[in-house]
């Protein structure tokens, strides 16, 4: 089953994902919750779930493997209930902010007792980079910003790059003052499987990747820099600032800030494996499968697969991204969903989560 062939090989004792790295702009058109659904969400640290609760639909069930990544689901359920939209920007680490010990005592107090001593050893990490700077893998964002940014680009180029600008100039200045020799030495150096498995993410989810992440890593740089406004972009402003820009992500943006607060108990956490769901008779509209399937071995997604659709009803959607290793619907369940490829077509130029080679849209028959 996938749950060992991961969990077997994979850490699961520390926070990986301090923030959802994927972005919920496409990922919410792609599944398309409607009034009535009940969507599973991988949890991750909680806010792509979050952001479809706001779509209206019945309930989301946030799954995960990791118990650490479930207290960050926790933390932002309390978050919504018991914080004003501008305090939790700061706790989050989306604005500045000298108050963050405050904020999180605030917020932890609604919270068990295991939760509140997690947090507590956390505190001081909480403090400096905000909730969103806790992981893994914000962490790796944090020394590449710190300590390998600096060689290449002073902080003016920096807040350069990431002014609005008309194509054609993000292209001039990306091609004369961004993409110079420093700059692409560093992405072979520091996006390498070695570097990335040693201070981003697990070894083990490289075990099926195919080809270089860091020449990946260095054509998609490209995209998210010219091809889409960096100005609008919060996950790029983040990995090169340490904080949000002006353009915030789905589930943290004012607008929907109520309407989340308003239906957070229609959030549904639990310590399991998407998989797990199909045994316990849940029958889900939509799936927010994060990249789940890269991990796998060939086998392991296939009976994973398997499992999902057993959850699924007639007409549900399911999307996914592969980073790094291909995958899609196994050969031999292919003939029970249908790719919307259009979709994926219309949505993918957009996916501000620029590290992402693919984002796959499919549906049940």
């Amino acid at each position: 089953m996938a749950e060992t062939d991961i969990a077997a090989r994979a850490a699961f004792d520390q926070i990986r994902y301090a923030q959802v790295w994927e972005d919920a702009d496409i990922l919410v058109e792609a599944l398309r919750p409607k009034v009535g659904d009940t969507v599973v969400s991988i949890a991750s640290a909680g806010d792509n779930a979050i952001a479809l609760l706001a779509e209206g639909c019945e309930r989301v069930i946030a799954v995960d493997l990791n118990p650490t990544q479930l207290a960050c689901v926790r933390m932002r359920v309390a978050m919504y209930r018991h914080l004003p939209h501008g305090d939790f920007l700061e706790l989050m680490g989306s604005r500045p902010s000298g108050r963050r010990r405050l904020l999180l005592d605030a917020a932890a107090v609604h919270l068990t007792d295991q939760d509140q001593a997690f947090w507590a050893n956390l505190k001081e990490t909480v403090a400096e980079h905000g909730l969103g700077g806790a992981g893994k893998f914000e962490r790796y964002f944090r020394i590449f910003r710190e300590w390998m940014l600096p060689f290449i680009h002073n902080p003016q180029t920096i807040d350069e790059l990431l002014r609005h600008r008309e194509p054609d100039e993000r292209r001039a200045f990306y091609d004369r003052y961004w993409n110079i020799w420093g700059w692409r030495m560093m992405l072979k150096v520091f996006f390498s499987r070695t570097v990335m498995g040693r201070l981003g993410r697990d070894p083990a989810f490289f075990d099926h990747v195919e080809g270089s992440p860091a020449g990946q890593v260095a054509g998609l740089t490209r995209k998210a820099l010219v091809e889409q406004d960096p100005s609008a972009n919060p996950y790029l402003h983040w990995i090169l600032k340490g904080f949000h820009g002006s353009a915030l992500p789905r589930a943290l943006d004012e607008a929907r800030f109520e309407t989340i607060r308003e239906r957070i108990d229609r959030l549904d956490v639990r310590l399991c494996t998407v998989e797990t769901l199909a045994a316990e008779g849940v029958k889900a509209d939509a799936f927010n499968l994060s990249d789940i399937f890269e991990y796998m071995s060939p086998p392991a997604h296939e009976a994973a697969y398997g499992t999902i659709l057993a959850a699924s009803n007639p007409g549900a959607r399911i999307a996914y991204w592969n980073m790094m290793a291909p995958r899609r619907a196994p050969a031999s369940l292919a003939d029970r969903v249908k790719t919307n490829s259009l979709l994926e077509a219309k949505l993918k130029p957009l996916d501000k989560a620029f590290f992402y080679r693919d984002f796959v849209i499919e549906e049940v028959v």
